[in-house]
This record gives structure tokens, sequence and C-alpha cells, in this order.
């Protein structure tokens, strides 16, 4: 396996270089930081993205905007600033034994010593309230999802063990938050945002299995399952499956979502947002190589313009 070695001052091996944990957080507060993987930002964008698509989509759908969707917008991207972490800090801790014989992840915070599995759990526990202080200010169909989706998030660190698909149980968690937004918005859960997050679920099993090639030998080793594992020399056809799928469903949820009172313009602008999304997936494609971690890396960092790609698109639907 390729990878770095953990560094004096505890920084971990698959943190963005430079990044503002290593640099400018108080050095007592780093170590909790990195639990939260706040020195690795493309997660929050992953989870946070669902989000503001379920809520534009919300919005095209009936036609209404108002500024408390502001606030909606606002506090999930602080929401899953705090849940990311949360899960992150959970999935650590269940994983503690796994990831110090795993090369990239032996310097994360817990089995590198620099936070107690006691001190993590306190940490966890702080994010999550936050969290829920948050989720109070949505109406009560938004709140009840929210509380749903602690089920998944709680379940998803234990699937690599029973399952080759844990990158499904990764999906169901991080795109949660289409469901949610949608439904904080209108006030109850509609028909288009479960499409947009089975779209949101069949894009996490692209990227992911693009994340869990850096790890297939440490996994076989250690008899960890993974897509990535599963799918082997045949990863890009899965993925072309993956790409074909997020499209297709992404485009049904815009149709089902502008139908009721959106204009032909803006159904074809919000139309455009899957579609440009599927030629910067065949881009990440056309570059894959499951034998170059750093490669797998740049890609599957990639995977915030990807998902940024429709929520332009969407935006610009709502304002036409």
């Amino acid at each position: 396996m390729q990878g770095d070695t953990p560094t004096p001052d505890g920084q971990v091996a698959d943190a963005v270089k430079d990044n503002w944990v290593d640099r400018w957080a108080p050095a007592a507060a780093r170590p909790y930081l990195r639990l939260s993987r706040a020195d690795r930002p493309i997660g929050t964008w992953l989870l946070l993205l669902p989000c503001w698509w379920g809520l534009a989509l919300s919005m095209l759908h009936d036609q209404q905007a108002g500024w408390f969707d502001a606030w909606i917008a606002i506090g999930c991207a602080i929401g899953a600033w705090l849940m990311r972490g949360a899960g992150c800090t959970w999935n650590d801790i269940t994983d503690r034994d796994i990831d110090g014989r795993v090369e990239r992840t032996r310097s994360r915070p817990i089995p590198s010593g620099q936070v107690s599995v006691a001190g993590a759990l306190v940490w966890m526990c702080a994010q999550a309230l936050l969290a829920l202080c948050i989720l109070l200010t949505f109406n009560l169909a938004a709140i009840g999802l929210g509380v749903l989706a602690l089920l998944p998030v709680a379940v998803y660190p234990f699937a690599k063990r029973f399952t080759w698909w844990p990158q499904v149980f990764l999906g169901l968690a991080f795109n949660w938050g289409a469901l949610l937004a949608w439904t904080a918005h209108g006030g109850q859960l509609g028909a288009p945002a479960v499409v947009l997050y089975l779209a949101g679920i069949a894009w996490t099993l692209f990227y992911d299995t693009i994340y869990a090639h850096q790890d297939t030998e440490d996994d076989a080793l250690i008899g960890v399952k993974s897509t990535a594992r599963l799918f082997g020399d045949k990863t890009a056809q899965w993925l072309r499956r993956f790409l074909m799928a997020t499209v297709g469903l992404m485009g049904i949820a815009v149709i089902y979502a502008a139908l009721p009172q959106a204009s032909v313009l803006a159904m074809v602008l919000a139309l455009g947002g899957p579609w440009a999304m599927g030629w910067h997936m065949a881009w990440q494609l056309r570059g894959l190589d499951t034998q170059d971690n750093a490669k797998l890396l740049q890609l599957f960092r990639a995977n915030r313009d990807t998902g940024m790609i429709p929520l332009v698109f969407f935006v610009a639907a709502l304002l036409v």
C-alpha cells in the first residue's frame, strides 16, 4: 500500500496538505478536529450537497421561496459539518482496531493515541447535540426524519463486516439530507425527494468505490469487505452503471419536481444538472487507475465539483 507515515505533530496521512487544522487550530483542539475530519473537508461537502439538492428541488416543486429557506440552507451546512464530525468520530471508535492495521488510517487520532475512546465519545455527543439544536428549528416532519437518520449512521461502520456492499449503507446515511431538506421546506416528504435520494445513493456507490480502492490490499488481509474488493478489475464497468443510475434517477426526480408548476424553460435548465453531472463522472472514469492511490484520492475529492454541478442548474431553474 502507498501511504505516508504519521508525522511527529500528529497529522493524519490522507489529510489535505497545509490544511487549517494543522496550521492554525490550537494544539489541544487538533486531535478532536482531526477526529471530525475537519482537515479533510470533502466529506462535509458530500453530506451537504444532497441537502441543497433537496431544498432546491422542493422550491422548484412548489414555486415558493422565503427567508426561512436561507436558514434551511445555512442550517444544513452547519449541521452537515457537525454530523459528519459526529459520524466520523463514531466510525473511528468502532474501527479503532481495524484502523491501526491499515497504512492509510493508522495515523488517525484514536489508533495513534492522540484521543482516548472516552474522550471521543464525549466529543461525538457534543457534536450531535449541537446538530440537534439546529434540527429543532425545522418543522416536525423534518425533525422526525433527522432523528431517523441516526439509524444508518449507527449501522454504517459495521456494514463492512457483514456485507460486500458497505457503500450502500454509506449512501443511505450521506444522502439523507435530500429527504430532510425537501421536507424542511415543504412540510412533508414527496416522491421526487425519494427518487433524488436514490440518485444520491448511486452517486455514493460511484465515488466511495473509487475511494475504497486505496485500501484493497490491507482490507483483504484483515478481511474487511467493500465494493472495491468485490468488483476488482470490473470496477470501471460497475462505475458506469452507477453513473447511469445517478443521471437517470436524478433526471426523473427533476421531472417529477418540476411538473406541477415550473415552466418548460425551468425544467430544461434543471434537467441540465444531471446531464452535466454525468459528464463530470465520465471524466473521472477516463482518469481511473485503481493502482494509483494518489489518483484515486484526487478523483474522490473531485466529487465536490461533481455534486455542485447539478446544484448550479437547479438554482438557475429557480431564477427563470
